[in-house]
């Protein structure tokens, strides 16, 4: 590893273990150790006392490193982010590949149909890691992504996401309207979001396998994708504003979704 800190010309240069991603912040920290695993190492506030007393232990006890660091330290190396006074080091995400995804369906056994989020050309890292967030508590069973214009899920997109980006499967593939159309194939409904659209969001069917597609904010869907939907439906908008951050419409129709589920059991 690599010296936590050096000086060039007077300014500190942050200097972190090598091949990890830093997870930071008390929540996401719990997250990995509920789910079994265990950062490399542990970086703690100096005299943050016995609010991370607990966690440290628990790190410690599985195996992590663990090093007190002055909070300047900190606040550089996560660019004045929330901390709370502890940065984890863990082996970067990795998504998974287009064939997990088929895999995943033609065995499919869970109790609900499936429910998928597909991202098109979401490329900030906060609006993917809240999109995360919102389809883990929605229950979606998965994130789609393109391999190209798409955000990397990174340390930023895993603090975002609050635990999320750990459990909720993200399939990168290679051709979305492609993918889009192979899940036609296998009998899900591509349900594309368009605010030009003359179907509401609450109009659509959403009770059997259903894909719902996510543009990016501004641009919205491109080409190939909106023509790979078998339909295209709008949310309602009653105020002055024309559109919505994409998480926050990507969590409105997944919980829209939900909603018609539980209706229909």
């Amino acid at each position: 590893m690599k010296s936590a800190s050096s000086r060039r010309g007077g300014a500190r240069t942050v200097r972190t273990p090598d091949g990890l991603d830093q997870v930071y912040g008390m929540h996401a920290l719990q997250s990995l150790l509920e789910r079994g695993e265990t950062p490399r190492e542990l970086w703690v506030q100096q005299g943050a006392g016995s609010r991370l007393a607990e966690v440290v232990a628990q790190a410690q006890a599985r195996g992590a490193r663990i090093k007190e660091q002055p909070r300047e330290l900190l606040d550089q190396l996560t660019q004045g982010a929330a901390h709370q006074g502890v940065v984890a080091f863990c082996p970067p995400l990795t998504p998974e590949g287009e064939e997990s995804l088929w895999l995943k369906l033609r065995a499919w056994q869970a109790p609900t149909p499936p429910l998928l989020l597909v991202l098109d050309g979401v490329t900030d890292v906060h609006n993917f890691g809240a999109c995360l967030r919102s389809a883990d508590a929605a229950g979606a069973h998965g994130v789609i992504v393109a391999k190209d214009k798409a955000a990397p899920l990174n340390a930023t997109v895993r603090k975002v996401a609050c635990g999320a980006a750990e459990v909720v499967p993200v399939y990168q593939v290679t051709n979305l309207s492609r993918t889009l159309a192979k899940l036609k194939d296998a009998g899900v409904w591509i349900t594309g979001t368009a605010g030009e659209a003359e179907a509401s969001v609450y109009d659509i069917d959403m009770t059997g396998p259903t894909a719902l597609v996510m543009g990016a904010e501004g641009k919205g869907m491109r080409r190939l994708t909106r023509e790979a939907c078998d339909n295209l439906a709008k949310l309602p908008m009653a105020g002055q504003v024309s559109s919505l951050n994409v998480s926050v419409a990507a969590g409105i129709c997944l919980f829209e979704a939900v909603r018609q589920r539980q209706l229909a059991s």
